[in-house]
């Protein structure tokens, strides 16, 4: 059977309640077993001083060599980019088992009255956005769907933190020909 793991990888400390709410999100719709887990090591190599920013692309490659089995997503509050945007929420292995994504563009700080709870929806919307492209699911025209595209923040407040129909039924039938656990 296959898992899923969410690893906390960023420089401050991780919020176990944001944590443990993007690990039942993945849980409940992958149907896989999810933990959370705080890697001793951080992904130092992914820094661009010149951008003073980090490359999601480098994370992924070092997340790829700590892991053997299962998908794995890497939660960070380091603030990402690729090269031809200025930033990205996430970036995702297609068909692969890794995934990325970060807080530093999903809201303020989480102390505001309301805010902890809108960046929590944020992330578990981009967690199943970025751990759907990890099973293959490609991005979506139905707005409200988790694996729409999301260039800015009112794209990832449309959005549902649910895969649509269409993308269920592909999650499932890519899943079980896989092997992956479904419903």
């Amino acid at each position: 059977m296959n898992e899923a793991a969410v690893w906390w990888i960023g420089a401050g400390p991780g919020d176990p309640e944001l944590l443990d709410g993007v690990r039942a999100r993945l849980a409940s719709e992958f149907s896989v077993p999810c933990r959370v887990e705080f890697p001793a090591e951080r992904p130092e190599e992914a820094w661009d001083a010149r951008r003073g920013q980090h490359s999601s692309s480098r994370i992924l490659l070092w997340l790829k060599e700590r892991t053997s089995q299962g998908r794995v997503l890497g939660l960070t509050d380091a603030d990402l980019f690729i090269p031809i945007l200025t930033f990205v929420f996430g970036e995702a292995q297609l068909n692969g088992r890794v995934a990325v994504v970060s807080t530093a563009r999903l809201g303020g700080p989480t102390g505001l009255p309301g805010e902890k709870g809108r960046v929590a929806a944020r992330l578990q919307k981009e967690a199943v956005h970025e751990l759907g492209h990890t099973f293959g699911l490609l991005h979506c025209r139905t707005e409200r769907c988790a694996m729409a595209r999301s260039a800015s923040l009112r794209d990832v407040d449309a959005k549902k933190p649910a895969l649509c129909p269409a993308c269920r039924a592909l999650y499932l039938e890519v899943s079980s020909e896989i092997g992956e656990p479904h419903e």
